[in-house]
């Protein structure tokens, strides 16, 4: 198969499953579900999860977007004007948030 023929959903897999072959410490994954539809979505997400879970890999997962933020991740730090303005465990951000931004 020819690259321009692949999914967005599909590149994006064979990217992460390229990263995961070096057996690295920690990967940075920057809107790793941007411009993919809800189903792939939730794949490339599922992915993640199973790295995390199974081969102790740490992410750093860089989104806008929240739904994708409280899905994966365990400890977030919000970020506004290029400053980190809260940081803390996904429940205490999602049920008790102190800066307005993250309101």
């Amino acid at each position: 198969m020819y690259p321009h023929l692949l999914s967005g959903g599909m590149k994006q897999r064979i990217v992460i499953t390229m990263v995961v072959a070096l057996k690295p410490l920690l990967i940075v994954a920057d809107e790793p579900t941007t411009a993919l539809d809800p189903t792939v979505q939730a794949s490339v997400l599922k992915l993640f999860e199973d790295i995390c879970r199974e081969m102790k890999i740490s992410i750093i997962l860089i989104s806008h977007n929240i739904s994708v933020i409280a899905k994966v991740c365990d400890y977030i730090y919000v970020m506004y004007a290029g400053k980190i303005v809260e940081k803390g465990l996904k429940e205490e951000i999602f049920t008790d948030p102190k800066h307005p931004y993250t309101w």
